[in-house]
């Protein structure tokens, strides 16, 4: 699997994930946008959901970042938080597997997360909010360590609309291969990200969610015409 994060390596990976319940929200659909973006030079994808993983699957070949989304009751822990969400993810296809790796409330320990998805030979992304979650990923066999759940945790910094450079600069201390993702919402910001110690840089929104592209022009133009 040393493969994947080579293929990885100072890189673009695009996260085709529509708008939960909008016009795009369709596997189809998820796998052109897959095709799009590897046609544009993406080095990998993340895809979220069984569905939309069988669909991409066979029409690409750069690795896969599989995840599940799912809400629990009780639990703010939402990306891949079951062993059944590891197994559905590695016969669909995935090549790593994403994971919170947050100290909040779970159904499913870290560990025994990570150990499920070792024990299928796959790699493990943890979606990290702090470098004290980044650590423990660390210890238990993440091979790949994000900045996705910077802001999004109370035991997180705000960092407003931008992403987490800090957070970036503090990963590659600890010598991994990291993953810059969250707010990256333009190609200067990508490429800080490369400067501050990024191994490669995930962009979803910017790309693949049109409905919040569109508001982030039409705000800007509304502010415009009221100055």
């Amino acid at each position: 699997m040393g493969k994947a994060l080579a293929q990885l390596k100072g890189g673009l990976v695009v996260s085709c994930q529509p708008v939960d319940g909008g016009p795009m929200d369709r596997p189809d659909i998820v796998a052109a946008m897959a095709q799009a973006a590897v046609a544009g030079g993406a080095a990998g994808l993340r895809i979220e959901g069984v569905a939309n993983l069988l669909a991409v699957r066979p029409l690409v070949t750069v690795p896969i970042i599989g995840i599940i989304k799912r809400d629990l009751p009780g639990y703010p822990v939402r990306i891949t938080p079951e062993i059944s969400d590891v197994e559905a993810l590695a016969i669909a296809g995935a090549d790593i597997i994403a994971v919170d790796a947050t100290s909040r409330r779970r159904p499913v320990d870290l560990a025994a997360l990570v150990a499920a998805i070792r024990a299928r030979n796959l790699l493990v992304m943890a979606d990290c909010a702090t470098l004290d979650d980044g650590r423990a990923a660390l210890a238990l066999g993440a091979s790949i360590l994000g900045t996705t759940l910077s802001g999004y945790t109370v035991e997180s910094a705000s960092t407003g609309e931008l992403p987490d450079t800090d957070l970036v600069a503090g990963f590659h201390a600890l010598g991994t291969f990291v993953m810059a993702e969250g707010r990256y919402n333009t190609p200067q910001m990508a490429a800080a990200a490369i400067l501050e110690g990024a191994d490669c840089v995930t962009v979803g929104s910017a790309i693949t969610r049109l409905e919040h592209v569109t508001g982030w022009f039409q705000a800007a133009i509304a502010a415009a015409g009221r100055t």
